[in-house]
């Protein structure tokens, strides 16, 4: 409850730190507009043509089922990906024996591109749920896997005898040695994986599934419909920016406070 007090009243500062984030955004949206002007909008329509069809696809109610089905899958193999590689990379970071052993598996897993896992998937899973689901897993899990295993791997060894030679409680060695450490690791790579979770499961729907933003781009291709298409893709960037910035940004400053007062000491007077 205190994390979740603190985390709505730093918010609005968050919110108009992101300014930087919203100039990017804006520069983008001019070269869209300047591209749209230069080929027509048979190859790319203008902001405002993609942005009035997706709110007339929200206002009708035919796109919320698509996003509904293209979120759940997506987060879905997200969560699974972040359970199983954060876990798995903290055990195996901890042993050097399993780090030098799951690193060719590893590598053989981030060297496969996800078609090849989402034609393996649509043999064994179908048109269901779990073919999307189980491509951005195996997709995003690597990810989060190293990012666990170069987390535990780093700890710097000499702060971790320190902290043993005071004989700190075991509480406090992990809350504010092991796990601030840990987590500048995790988080990152937790981005990453959401970010590409969300590119898989569209690319995963488009091939495989009668429902989700991947099959409407797919009917949206097959009409010509470039409004459209961008009216999709507009609104997953828009979910992906949402979760990434409105949910993990804000957890993980909450959780790196801890380098607020080194930085302050180092600052001096």
């Amino acid at each position: 409850m205190k994390l979740l007090r603190s985390w709505i009243a730093g918010l609005p500062a968050y919110l108009w730190s992101g300014w930087g984030a919203v100039a990017s955004l804006l520069m983008l949206m001019a070269a869209w507009e300047a591209v749209a002007a230069m080929y027509g909008p048979l190859v790319l329509p203008d902001p405002r043509s993609a942005f009035a069809t997706l709110h007339a696809l929200l206002a009708s109610g035919a796109a919320w089922p698509e996003l509904e089905a293209t979120a759940r899958r997506a987060l879905a193999g997200f969560a699974l990906s972040v359970l199983a590689g954060s876990v798995l990379g903290l055990a195996a970071g901890v042993s050097m024996t399993a780090s030098a052993m799951s690193r060719p598996i590893v590598t053989v897993l981030m060297g496969t591109p996800p078609i090849a896992w989402l034609v393996l998937a649509m043999l064994w899973f179908g048109a269901s749920d779990g073919t999307p689901v189980f491509t951005v897993f195996v997709a995003s899990f690597p990810v989060v896997f190293v990012g666990a295993l170069q987390g535990t791997r780093t700890l710097d060894n000499q702060l971790r005898t320190m902290a043993e030679s005071f004989r700190l409680p075991r509480r406090m060695m992990f809350f504010d040695v092991y796990l601030p450490h840990v987590v500048s690791y995790l988080f990152p790579a937790w981005i990453a994986a959401l970010g590409m979770s969300w590119k898989v499961v569209v690319m995963a729907e488009l091939l495989s599934t009668q429902d989700g933003v991947g099959a409407a781009l797919a009917v949206s291709r097959s009409q010509l419909d470039t409004a459209a298409t961008m009216a999709w893709i507009s609104a997953v960037v828009g979910l992906l920016l949402a979760v990434e910035y409105l949910l993990l940004e804000p957890v993980k400053r909450e959780v790196e406070r801890w380098r607020e007062p080194h930085a302050a000491s180092e600052a001096g007077p």
